[in-house]
């Protein structure tokens, strides 16, 4: 089950974060996002020779914790999408297929001629299309 969302900014400024449980794991899932920033930054700046190469915008699992998982994503613009989730046996093709729609959903978001670029994302359209991506991947990982 995924238990929260981010977009985060190219400066690490939080632009949008968005929790799907109680309010009070809401501080710690900001907390988790926060702390896998370090994780994108070491993998982009430093990477592995057996590691992917640039062009791969998915960075994959980022570090696990005692409950969570936490998966990111890099884009083009340097946007960094991260994904929080409680199942410890999700498939990597899964994953990829949520940020390849949450990405999508990011960039009809900002591409909206009000968005102020670099500003958090406030529209409802977008909020309630990552929660439609988010209840499907619940459903298809279920399977």
């Amino acid at each position: 089950m995924i238990v929260c969302v981010a977009v985060v900014g190219h400066q690490n400024n939080p632009l949008y974060i968005q929790s799907f449980t109680e309010a009070d794991d809401a501080l710690k899932l900001h907390h988790i996002v926060h702390c896998s920033l370090d994780v994108v930054d070491e993998r982009v700046n430093n990477p592995k020779k057996s590691s992917p190469t640039l062009n791969e915008t998915f960075l994959g699992l980022l570090y696990p914790t005692e409950n969570y998982k936490v998966y990111g994503y890099l884009t083009n613009t340097k946007v960094k999408l991260i994904l929080v989730t409680t199942d410890l046996d999700v498939r990597d093709a899964d994953v990829r297929n949520f940020f390849r729609n949450f990405h999508a959903a990011y960039v009809d978001a900002v591409s909206n001629p009000f968005h102020v670029p670099g500003k958090k994302i406030t529209s409802r359209t977008f909020a309630e299309r990552v929660s439609t991506i988010v209840k499907s991947f619940g459903l298809s990982s279920g399977s």
